[in-house]
């Protein structure tokens, strides 16, 4: 098989990584955009979507598609409202201080953590995907002066990873639409633009807050139930998250929402090229250096607006 045939692949494997990647990180970006925030516990969040997803699976049992579908809807809910409460009992009565709220966070990671090998256990254990039929992918050449399409050995991909690239843009233009046209968004922009302004009109800070902490948990929870047919649900799956996405939002800009797509993108696309045909530890060198690069010569991001 040509390189061509590889590259689009790559490409494909890359797409699933940056669409799971999107959706974890625009969650950290919100949260940090409209509250000023580092929630340091957002990758124990997608952690908990993967985990309910399996418990959702087994225990409504009948076809894939059915317990997947159940779970899509009821862990992002449920590790969302864990996320209100974990606000409003905690980073409420810190009044939000950002050195305060980050070693907080720090204790709420190990406390989910934690409270998740007590009760789901040490193991790795996979959720059946609701499909996964395998698509033969097409490909281009060159024959006496014409293009000719062909089906290259071992070209492939399957429906479910083309799904979650879907559901990915899907979900991110939901929440495009839900900052830009609807009056929620309205509000958490004037939040995120001026607390003490939106006070005065009347506005409930700390209500948008728990709402803007529940939906981006949310969004994680959503990430890893999406991702969680592909790998597996883990108690320690939370770290690698939680990494990507802070080099998604650092290179994107904190609190930019088109610039943490665009950055999962570039991060998502790079990885799945480098890791074909280098190595995964590759990949993951040359993003901690980008993000070094990006700090060095671009302190807010790509995408992000110097502070005055």
């Amino acid at each position: 098989m040509d390189l061509g045939p590889y590259l689009l692949l790559a490409i494909l494997e890359g797409a699933v990584m940056a669409s799971v990647l999107a959706l974890t990180a625009v969650g950290l970006s919100l949260v940090f955009g409209v509250m000023r925030v580092v929630n340091i516990a957002h990758g124990e969040f997608f952690m908990l979507g993967a985990v309910l997803a399996w418990y959702v699976t087994q225990m409504v049992g009948g076809p894939p598609s059915l317990g997947f579908g159940v779970a899509l809807v009821v862990a992002p809910l449920i590790v969302g409202a864990i996320a209100v409460a974990a606000d409003m009992t905690v980073l409420k009565r810190l009044d939000y201080d950002p050195e305060r709220t980050i070693v907080a966070t720090i204790g709420l990671l190990y406390i989910i953590q934690q409270l998740t090998l007590m009760g789901y256990g040490p193991e790795a254990r996979p959720v059946e995907p609701p499909f996964n039929t395998r698509l033969a992918l097409p490909w281009f050449e060159v024959r006496d002066g014409a293009l000719a399409l062909y089906w290259p050995w071992g070209l492939s991909t399957t429906s479910y990873k083309l799904a979650v690239i879907g559901a990915g843009i899907a979900v991110l233009l939901g929440v495009w639409a839900m900052m830009a046209r609807s009056q929620m968004g309205l509000v958490m922009r004037a939040v995120q633009a001026d607390r003490d302004m939106a006070l005065a009109f009347g506005i409930p800070v700390e209500r948008v807050y728990a709402m803007v902490f529940g939906l981006g948990a949310a969004l994680a929870a959503l990430a890893a139930v999406l991702i969680v047919p592909i790998s597996q649900a883990h108690y320690l799956m939370g770290a690698d998250p939680l990494l990507l996405a802070f080099t998604v939002v650092i290179i994107g800009g904190l609190g930019s929402l088109p610039g943490t797509v665009v950055a999962a993108i570039l991060i998502g696309l790079s990885d799945g090229i480098i890791s074909v045909f280098f190595s995964p530890t590759l990949a993951k060198i040359l993003a901690t250096l980008l993000v070094a690069l990006v700090l060095v010569f671009r302190p807010q991001g790509l995408f992000g607006v110097r502070s005055a």
